[in-house]
């Protein structure tokens, strides 16, 4: 049997079907500003004191990402997943108590605390398992998943809508915790690591290489490199997508239905983005891959400010964002390459630290320079500056580990 073929009864094309139902459901969390007018209206908060519930959901994602990943590898992805999905949905029909009764803690504590843990422990579940099971095509397997997340908003928005219209938000919430437990229980259920057989293991050394632990890893330079690589893209990235809609009516003097329409086909581009670059990363290799995100984007922060085209803006934006997506899905397989796999979802989840970091760090940031300079223009000089930084870090990173290839 070949290794292009499954090595037992399970599939792997429906292992990575699973891994995307998992990663589509907790992706809805991006859709989130659907729900920011209806909860206001509904419980009578501030735009803040909702902004707040998003704000805490994505600390928590990458918080039980960073220390919870361990519990992945040790318990497998079908336990894992089963607990994202009873946490995500609890998240979701909590959120709906919480409106009924108009409490804005029972809000932070089931959508931000509850649902969030699902959201981190779902991202990272799939991620070793894929690598496993398509080791010859690392990038591309992870990036098919992480794509999912990128989608969710996507696909969640339009239904988040629709319920709220016809059932109503508490309903939509109630509603959409029984959807996410139906699509995420099957596909947890179905994933599994491949089974090990005579002859796979060869055929796994070649492509996945060493095998480091979560311990040894954190005692390594390169650990940090990478935690380094992926706050910085985050920060920037999520500053960009917090402000985006603003930002186009301000600068490029859109409509504000123009604008929407800008940020859908961002959360099309995020999904692309990081099946996209993720699968280039196999043939391009994972450490270029990400200097042309810091180039490519330290540029496009450049054009921003030099441009106020209701055509090129938008282009710009989209640039920015796949390179934001694409880091997201590039880097587990990154990962492996410097790691192995033995405790990936450890690992990853441990970098995904700078996420939590990045999702506190970045909206302040942004809201902080925007309030005292009265204009984004500083912002995104900061940005550009920045990735011309980190460009010529990695760019050196680069040759000082070729040339020790070499030597």
């Amino acid at each position: 049997m070949s290794f292009s073929t499954d090595w037992h009864n399970k599939n792997r094309n429906f292992i990575a079907l699973s891994a995307v139902g998992i990663h589509i459901s907790i992706g809805s969390v991006y859709a989130w500003s659907v729900f920011t007018k209806p909860v206001m209206a509904e419980m009578g908060v501030t735009l803040r004191d909702v902004q707040w519930a998003f704000s805490l959901a994505i600390f928590f994602l990458g918080m039980s990402a960073a220390f919870l990943g361990k519990y992945v590898e040790k318990y497998g992805p079908r336990k894992s997943g089963i607990v994202s999905a009873l946490f995500f949905s609890t998240g979701m029909l909590g959120a709906g108590l919480a409106v009924s009764m108009n409490s804005l803690p029972l809000l932070y504590l089931f959508y931000s605390i509850i649902g969030g843990i699902g959201l981190g422990i779902g991202y990272i579940t799939p991620v070793s398992t894929l690598i496993k099971w398509f080791p010859e095509k690392r990038g591309f397997a992870t990036g098919l998943a992480i794509m999912g997340f990128g989608f969710g908003a996507w696909f969640a928005s339009p239904i988040i809508q629709f319920l709220i219209e016809q059932v109503g938000l508490i309903y939509c919430f109630l509603t959409l915790g029984c959807l996410y437990l139906v699509i995420m229980l099957p596909s947890a259920l179905y994933l599994e690591p491949p089974k090990e057989t005579k002859g796979t293991e060869q055929v796994k050394a070649r492509f996945l290489g060493k095998h480091i632990s979560l311990q040894e890893a954190m005692h390594m330079k390169m650990f940090y490199v990478l935690w380094l690589y992926l706050y910085i893209n985050i920060t920037c990235g999520i500053s960009l997508l917090s402000v985006a809609s603003p930002m186009m009516q301000e600068i490029a003097g859109m409509s504000a239905m123009s604008a929407a329409v800008v940020v859908g086909i961002i959360g099309i581009i995020n999904g692309l983005g990081r099946l996209g670059w993720s699968a280039a990363s196999d043939y391009l290799g994972r450490a270029n891959t990400f200097i042309a995100f810091f180039l490519i984007q330290a540029v496009a922060f450049y054009l921003l400010t030099q441009t106020a085209s209701p055509v090129w803006f938008p282009v710009l934006f989209y640039i920015i964002i796949s390179c934001y997506g694409g880091g997201f899905a590039t880097m587990p397989a990154f990962l492996s390459d410097v790691f192995g796999t033995r405790e990936l979802a450890a690992i990853h989840g441990r970098i995904l630290s700078a996420w939590a970091m990045a999702g506190i760090t970045g909206p302040l940031l942004t809201s902080f320079v925007r309030e005292n300079t009265g204009s984004y223009m500083v912002l995104m000089n900061i940005f550009a500056v920045t990735f011309l930084v980190i460009a010529a870090y990695a760019i050196f990173i680069r040759f000082v580990s070729l040339k020790k290839t070499v030597e």
